[in-house]
Order: structure tokens, then C-alpha cells, then sequence
């Protein structure tokens, strides 16, 4: 269990359930902070859809605690029912008025609340509702209703948005046509949200801190690229860091977008953004090779110092290298995956100094208003939804 003290702090979202509602046993502590996106992840049955419920007062649990920014909704004394919590909820099924256009769905809500968030013209443009207004619910597809509802739920003003894993129903193209509109709320709004899902390929697009959940019971929180180098993420097959980047420059000649994350400098192809625009890398653990000396002449732009904090068994022949980068002392996490021949003949340990070989980092998502030019649409949609395949390589060549 994790340790918890029940105090509302400001600048922080404060939860601790525990108990049973039902079949379902909660015990669920944590403390994050009251800004950008937080993830809660963990399999379908493990308790997500209990605990968005009780933090939004549908239920509650006796002796459970929830604070937001430093504001209590419930404690021992204390239960703010649902209409008082200015909170909104988005289901994964949204719930909409069929006899309602989607202009009049916007307007009935925008008329409900003070306009402190966001108005109705600012909602049809951040999630492009404008070739929908006088539609119907029934003539809309799944990513277009989804983003009806979190368009309604924005005009609500809510000071915490609950996301119950709305990509679930969707296939890859409607996902894929979704997400960049949660990343453009993540960039807009000063608005923090919680999103609950099962699958880390969708929050580790916007995510920027990570709860994760077994059995009704939180085993571990923080920022979502620690917690992706946590033993429990990095022994996973597909396993990746994520980094928040600044765009530093361009190399015309190369076709090469600079980087920058705190000392580290990134190199990668692309096409010209805006400097000081962000941008999310996401950094495969299998695209990530080990040296003990630096090389003289190799193809990879991206070679780092860095420190293994942990080696950790992955199947029979491979092992996880949990490193930190030492550009700097920077202190970024990143992985690697070795053969245990490679470990082996290395001499690799943990505490070990060594460099880290970056062969490939891909860009998740470009946010609005980066670009410098317009890219070819097909490397524009690359980069706005690229594919997670696995890097193939040559299973005999030892890493």
C-alpha cells in the first residue's frame, strides 16, 4: 500500500478510496499534480471505472477522501454530491440527445454555466465541430461523437474533466483521428484532466503523469516517463520512454530537427518546426544499443553517457537495461535492450557507466502550430499518427 496523508494541498489533486463497493475492493492512494493530463492504467476489471465514480460522486465509499487544487470534496465530514464538484465526466459510450443537433446539444450546455473555461466558439474550434453543427447524434461516426461529448463537457467549466477510457470502442483509424484532439486539449486548456484506460500506446501520446492500478489497489504513481522505466512497464514486451522536447532549430542541409531536453541535445528527420514548439519522442527500449566506449565512426546521431540503474530479465535471451542519461547530469530515463550474450561479453552491471546509442526516436503527434511549412500529407499523417510497429531487425545479430 502506499503511503498517503489526507490533507488537501493547493496545485494538487489528492484521492485515497478504500474499502468495497460491491464486488469491487479499492485501495487506491495517490497524489498528483492538478494540472495537464494523469493516466490511470490498468486492465479492464481492475477497478478504473469504480474509482472515476467515486472521485466524481456518483458513489461513495464511507471514510474516502478526494481534494482537488487544494478544495476538499470529500472527507470524514464532508460528501459534495456530483452537481457540486465541477466536474465533468466523459463516458465511453457518451450519452447524447437524439432529438438534438449538435449545435443545439453545444448550446444547452454552454447556456447552463459561466463561461470562466472556455465559450462555444472556442470549443467548435478546438475540436473542428464546424461541419457538424446541424447534424444529429445518429449521423455522426464514433470519433465525431466522442468529440461532441468532450466539446459538451468543456462548456460545462468544469475544474476537473474524468475521461473513462473513451477510445475503447474505437478502431485504429478512429483512434487515430481522435487523439491529436486530446493532445490539443492538453496544449490548450488550463484544465486538469484524469484519463482511465488500459492500452499505454493511447496515453503515452498525452499523458503527462501515470497512476497505475492491479486488482482495485494503486501500485505506483508519478510522471509518465518514470514510471515507464519502472520495473513493471520496462519488462514489457513493447517497452518505451516517453520525453517532452523543445524544438531548438533545423538543419536545412540534412533535413535534421534539433532538440533540446534539458543538457541533452536529439537529432532526428523531419520536417522544420517552429523553435521552442514542444514535442513528445517516444524512444523504444529496442531502439536503444549499449556501448562501453564511445565509436569513432558510426551512422547514430544520438550517443549518450549515461548510468545503468537496473537490469532486469526479459524472457530467456534479452535483458532490460533501465539507464539514465549523464549529459549534464540531465537524469533522463531512457531503456535498452540487450541480448544476455551482449550483457555477458560487455560486462555489464548495474551502477555501470557506459553509452547509450539512439538509433531511432519517433515524434508522437505535432501540436498545433509548429509546423513551419507544410509536409507532404503523407509524412504529415506519419507524424501525427505513427505506426507502432516493431522495428524489425535481424533476430540473430546480437544488440
Amino acid at each position: 500500500m502506499l503511503r498517503f496523508i489526507r490533507e488537501a494541498k493547493k496545485g494538487y489533486i489528492e484521492v485515497a478510496f478504500n474499502g468495497s463497493l460491491g464486488s469491487i475492493l479499492l485501495d487506491t492512494q495517490f497524489s498528483v499534480p492538478a494540472k495537464g493530463v494523469t493516466a490511470i492504467l490498468g486492465p479492464p476489471g481492475c477497478g478504473k471505472t469504480t474509482l472515476a465514480r467515486c472521485i466524481a460522486g456518483v458513489q461513495r465509499l464511507p471514510n474516502g477522501f478526494c481534494a482537488i487544487d487544494g478544495e476538499i470534496w470529500q472527507d470524514e465530514t464532508t460528501f459534495r454530491p456530483t452537481h457540486l464538484r465541477h466536474v465533468a465526466y466523459v463516458f465511453r459510450l457518451p450519452i447524447l440527445s437524439s432529438h438534438l443537433s449538435v449545435r443545439h446539444t453545444l448550446l444547452y450546455n454552454a447556456s447552463k454555466s459561466e463561461q470562466t473555461l472556455i465559450d462555444f466558439d472556442g470549443v467548435v474550434e478546438l475540436l473542428a465541430l464546424a461541419p457538424l453543427l446541424e447534424r444529429l447524434p445518429s449521423d455522426l461516426s464514433g470519433a465525431e461523437r466522442q468529440r461532441l461529448a468532450l466539446g459538451r463537457a468543456l462548456l460545462g467549466q468544469p475544474r476537473l474533466l474524468l475521461l473513462d477510457d473513451p477510445l475503447i470502442g474505437l478502431d485504429r483509424s478512429a483512434k487515430c483521428e481522435i487523439l491529436p484532439f486530446l493532445e490539443r486539449m492538453r496544449q490548450t486548456l488550463r484544465l486538469p484532466m484524469i484519463y482511465f484506460g488500459h492500452d499505454i500506446a493511447d496515453i503515452e501520446r498525452f499523458a503527462d503523469y501515470l497512476v497505475m492500478m492491479k486488482d482495485g489497489a494503486v501500485t505506483t504513481a508519478g510522471p509518465l516517463n518514470v514510471i515507464q522505466s519502472d520495473a513493471a512497464l520496462a519488462r514489457r514486451g513493447e517497452a518505451a520512454v516517453c520525453l517532452d522536447t523543445t524544438v531548438g532549430g533545423y538543419d536545412g542541409r540534412y533535413g535534421l530537427i534539433m532538440l533540446r531536453l534539458k543538457a541533452v541535445r536529439f537529432l532526428i528527420p523531419g520536417v522544420p518546426l517552429t523553435p521552442g514548439a514542444p514535442l513528445r519522442l517516444r524512444i523504444a527500449a529496442d531502439d536503444v544499443s549499449i556501448a562501453r566506449e564511445p565509436r569513432h565512426a558510426s551512422s547514430i546521431l544520438n550517443v549518450f553517457p549515461a548510468r545503468i540503474k537496473a537490469s532486469l530479465p526479459h524472457g530467456e535471451a534479452e535483458v532490460t537495461l533501465v539507464l539514465t542519461l549523464e549529459a549534464g547530469r540531465s537524469g533522463v530515463p531512457l531503456l535498452a535492450r540487450v541480448t544476455r550474450r551482449s550483457f555477458d561479453a560487455l560486462r555489464l552491471s548495474n551502477g555501470g557507466q557506459v553509452f547509450a546509442e539512439v538509433a531511432r526516436a519517433v515524434p508522437l503527434g505535432l501540436p498545433s502550430g509548429c509546423l513551419q511549412r507544410l509536409p507532404h500529407s503523407q509524412e504529415h499523417l506519419r507524424q501525427l499518427c505513427p505506426m507502432r510497429e516493431k522495428h524489425q531487425q535481424d533476430p540473430n545479430r546480437d544488440r
